[in-house]
């Protein structure tokens, strides 16, 4: 069977700031209820931050 809505993952485009916003709310919260998923922003952030540039065309 496939995955529930829920379970479903989304793909949401935010800057950084928005990112820090929703980060900053996390930490507000207890620990052990949101450091799954700080981890994960993190993760997802970091893996694009450092993915490598497109290659550049090279003008003739």
């Amino acid at each position: 069977m496939g995955k529930t809505k829920e379970e479903k993952p989304l793909l949401l485009q935010l800057d950084m700031q928005e990112i820090n916003k929703i980060l900053q709310a996390l930490g507000q919260r207890p620990f052990n209820e949101v450091y799954e998923l700080i981890g994960k922003i993190h993760e997802q952030a970091n893996a694009q931050m450092h993915a490598e540039s497109p290659p550049q065309q090279l003008d003739k």
